[in-house]
C-alpha cells in the first residue's frame, strides 16, 4: 500500500484527536473565565436556540452564494472568526494575566493577528493549525454550557440533518462549494501530495466529482463530536482516569474515532459524504460504553 496515499488518511484522525485534547485542556481557562453559550446548561430550549442559529446562518450564507454577494460572505465569516478568536484568546489570556485592561488588549491583538494571517495568508497548514484552535475553543465553550443528555439529543438531531442536507436536499453540497470558491478558511484542508497549496491549486469542485488534490473536512465534524467529549469531562468526572480524562469522556474519544474511520472508508470513494451520522454515532456510542464500564 502506497504510503503517501495513507498519510492523509492518519493525519484526520489526527487532527480530531488534537481537538478533543486541546478542548478538555481549554475547559479549564474558558470555566475560570465566566464564559458560557448558556447560562442553564440543564434546559432543553439551549438545543432550539442551537439549531435555530444554525439554520438561520446557513440559510444567509445559502442566500449570498446564490445571488453572489461573495465579499459580504467573507466579511461575516471573517467577523465570525475573529469573536471566536477574541472569546478563545481571552480565556488563554484570563488564565494567564486574569482580568485587566492588559488581558484585553493582548487578546484583541491575538484575535486581529490570527484573523489576519488566516486571510492574508490562507496555505492549508495555517488554515488547520488555527482551524483546530478554534474547534477545540468552540467546543470546549459549547461543552461547559450544555448538559450532557442535552448534548446527545443535539448531537443525533444534528446528524440526520447533516444526512439530509448532504444526501436529500444536497444544499451542504452547495454551501461546501461556496466557501471553497472563496477560499475561505473554515475547512479542514488535508493534501494528497507533498507539493500542494491552498493558495496556488484550491481544492476543485465537489460536484463536478473531479479527483482533488486535497481532502477537506468540515469544521462542524470536529467540533461536534468533542462537545460531548467536554460535556462528559465535566458533568460526569467519574471511573477510571487517563491522566484528566475520565473514562465516559475516553469512551466518547475513542468512540469518535471508530466512527472517523467509518467516514473515511466511504470519503475514499471520492464522494461528497455527511460526516455526523458516524462521528456523531461513534462518540455517543463510545460515551456510553465508558459510562457502564465506570459503573464497575
Amino acid at each position: 500500500m502506497d504510503i503517501k496515499r495513507i498519510i492523509p488518511f492518519l493525519a484526520m484522525p489526527l487532527m480530531l484527536i488534537l481537538v478533543e485534547i486541546g478542548a478538555l485542556v481549554l475547559s479549564i481557562p474558558v470555566k475560570e473565565a465566566g464564559e458560557s453559550a448558556f447560562e442553564d446548561p440543564t434546559a432543553f430550549g439551549n438545543i432550539i436556540i442551537f439549531m435555530v442559529i444554525l439554520l438561520v446562518f446557513t440559510g444567509i450564507l445559502l442566500l449570498l452564494i446564490k445571488y453572489g454577494f461573495k465579499k459580504l460572505i467573507t466579511i461575516i465569516i471573517a467577523v465570525s472568526i475573529f469573536f471566536s478568536f477574541g472569546y478563545i484568546f481571552y480565556a488563554i489570556v484570563f488564565h494567564v494575566l486574569g482580568s485587566s485592561d492588559l488581558a484585553y488588549l493582548v487578546t484583541l491583538l491575538l484575535s486581529i493577528g490570527a484573523t489576519l494571517l488566516l486571510y492574508k495568508y490562507p496555505e492549508w497548514y495555517v488554515i488547520d493549525i488555527l482551524g483546530m484552535l478554534i474547534a477545540a475553543g468552540v467546543a470546549s465553550i459549547f461543552g461547559v454550557s450544555l448538559e450532557i443528555r442535552w448534548v446527545v439529543v443535539l448531537l443525533i438531531v444534528l446528524a440526520i440533518y447533516d444526512a439530509i442536507s448532504v444526501y436529500k436536499t444536497k444544499h451542504m453540497i452547495t454551501l461546501a462549494e461556496g466557501v471553497i470558491d472563496l477560499k475561505t478558511p473554515i475547512l479542514f484542508v488535508i493534501p494528497k501530495r507533498r507539493d500542494y497549496s491552498f493558495i496556488r491549486d484550491g481544492i476543485g469542485r465537489i460536484s463536478e466529482g473531479q479527483e482533488r488534490a486535497a481532502f477537506i473536512m468540515g469544521m462542524g465534524d470536529l467540533i461536534m463530536p468533542t462537545i460531548l467529549v467536554v460535556s462528559a469531562n465535566k458533568f460526569l468526572p467519574k471511573g477510571w482516569q487517563l491522566g484528566f480524562i475520565y473514562l465516559p469522556a475516553l469512551g466518547a474519544i475513542i468512540g469518535s474515532i471508530a466512527g472517523l474511520c467509518v467516514l473515511l472508508y466511504f470519503v475514499s470513494s471520492g464522494k461528497p459524504q455527511a460526516g455526523l451520522p458516524p462521528l456523531n454515532g461513534g462518540t455517543i456510542i463510545g460515551f456510553a460504553i465508558g459510562l457502564v464500564l465506570s459503573s464497575f
